[in-house]
C-alpha cells in the first residue's frame, strides 16, 4: 500500500476510455496503441477543461496488448514486456504534463523473478511514476494462459495494492476479478475509496441487454463497498480482434 499525505482535489472528472485498436502480434507493434492512448488523453483533458479538470483516466484491459496466442511461451517470446517500460514512461509523461493519474490498459508482463510466467498487469501512473502494479488474480480460464500471482508459491508482493493520491485512495481489479466480491472487499479493506475496473467484457454477456452483467456487477460492487467505481471496457470490433468483439461501455 502506498500511503502519502496530500492536499485533496475536491472536484474533478474521471474519463473511462474505450479503445478499438488492432491488437499487436509483436512488441514492435505496441507503440501504435500507446500513441493512440496518448491522443485520447489529450482529447479528454483539453475537451473537458472548460468544465472541470480531468484528473483520472482509465483504459480497458488489453489496450496495450492482448493474449492472442494460445501458450504462455508464445506470449513471452512475442508480446510480454517488463514493467516499467517505454509505454509506461510515455504515459507518465502525459500524467506529468497534465498533473493527473492514469490507469493504464493492461499489458502482458514478463518478470525475471518468474521466468516462465506471463502476467496480465495494469499500472496506476501519476506524475511521479508508477504508484502500483496490479496483476490479474483470476484469469479467465481456459482462454487466458497468464499466471495468477495467488497461485505462485513464495509470492511476496501485495496482491491488492492501494495508492493514496491527491484525488483519493485508488485500487484496481481487472475484468473477471470483479465477479468475485472478495477482491473488491479486500481493496476497500486496504483503504480504497475509488475502485477502478480495467476490462474486456465481451458480448453476449457484456454491456448489452438482456444480460448486461457489466452494469449489474459494477453497481453491485459499488453498493457493497460504498465506494466510487470507474470502469472502462474494450470497444474492439470483430475486425480488430477475431473471434471476439466487445460492446464498449464506461461506468462511473
Amino acid at each position: 500500500m502506498n500511503i502519502r499525505s496530500e492536499t485533496r482535489v475536491p472536484i474533478y472528472y474521471a474519463a473511462a476510455c474505450q479503445t478499438n485498436l488492432p491488437h499487436p502480434s509483436r512488441r514492435s507493434e505496441m507503440a501504435a496503441s500507446t500513441a493512440r492512448m496518448r491522443e485520447m488523453i489529450d482529447h479528454a483533458v483539453i475537451g473537458y477543461a472548460p468544465l472541470f479538470p480531468v484528473k483520472l483516466i482509465v483504459f480497458p484491459e488489453f489496450a496495450h496488448s492482448a493474449p492472442i496466442y494460445l501458450t504462455s511461451r508464445e506470449l513471452l517470446e512475442k508480446l510480454a514486456v517488463p514493467i516499467p517500460n517505454e509505454h509506461t514512461e510515455k504515459l507518465q509523461a502525459k500524467a506529468k504534463e497534465f498533473d493527473l493519474f492514469i490507469q493504464s490498459g493492461s499489458l502482458l508482463e514478463s518478470d525475471p523473478a518468474w521466468p516462465n510466467m506471463v502476467f496480465n498487469t495494469t499500472c496506476l501512473i501519476g506524475p511521479s511514476g508508477i504508484l502500483y502494479k496490479y496483476r490479474k488474480v483470476n484469469p479467465w480460464i481456459p482462454w487466458e494462459v497468464n499466471a495468477s500471482p495467488h497461485d505462485l508459491e513464495g509470492y511476496q508482493e501485495e496482491l491488492f495494492p492501494v495508492a493514496n493520491t491527491p484525488i483519493g485512495k485508488i485500487g484496481v481489479a481487472i475484468c473477471y476479478d470483479w465477479l468475485f466480491p472478495e477482491v473488491l472487499r479486500q481493496l476497500t479493506a486496504n483503504g480504497a475509496e475509488i475502485l477502478l475496473r480495467v476490462s474486456a467484457y465481451m458480448d453476449p454477456f457484456g454491456a448489452t441487454d438482456p444480460m448486461d452483467w457489466w452494469t449489474i456487477v459494477n453497481r453491485c460492487r459499488a453498493l457493497e463497498n460504498m465506494a466510487y467505481v470507474v470502469a472502462a471496457n474494450q470497444g474492439a470490433s470483430l475486425r480488430n480482434y477475431p473471434p471476439f468483439s466487445w460492446p464498449g461501455g464506461g461506468s462511473s
